[in-house]
């Protein structure tokens, strides 16, 4: 069970993003891979795959930069992670009918317990959270 970097970047940017939430204030690409410790270029694909899945616009433009296209609180984890990989949890073993019945409800369990997870944090939370000082989230 791995998070993929461009998923933890993807989360991080749109963290930033929250921290940072202002409907007439644009972010430019610069100043997010700098404070995310992000690689330009590879910021800007991902950005990418966040504007196309809905979660960020962008501007051009001397003003230009990304913005989110709604509230911290209306984004959760779970569905940043989707857009950049396509699930939460990936469990091939679901789909293996060698594997046991039993090993697969285990499986199954673990599975629903990440995305219930995922589901239930938005940005606003972390956001909240750091605010309130330490920056610790408690799930």
């Amino acid at each position: 069970m791995k998070l993929s970097i461009k998923t933890d970047y993807a989360c991080r940017a749109i963290a930033w993003m929250a921290q940072h939430y202002d409907e007439d204030q644009t972010v430019h690409v610069q100043a997010l891979a700098a404070a995310q410790g992000i690689p330009e270029n590879y910021l800007v694909q991902i950005l990418t795959v966040l504007r196309s899945a809905g979660f960020v616009k962008s501007k051009r433009g001397k003003d230009g930069g990304y913005c989110l296209t709604r509230p911290p609180g209306k984004i959760c984890f779970g569905d940043v992670v989707r857009a950049v990989q396509g699930h939460v949890l990936d469990i091939p073993s679901l789909g293996d009918p060698n594997c046991p019945e039993g090993m697969k409800e285990v499986w199954r369990k673990i599975k629903h317990s990440a995305e219930q997870i995922a589901d239930s944090v938005t940005f606003e939370d972390l956001v909240s959270a750091s605010e309130q000082g330490g920056g610790m989230f408690y799930i």
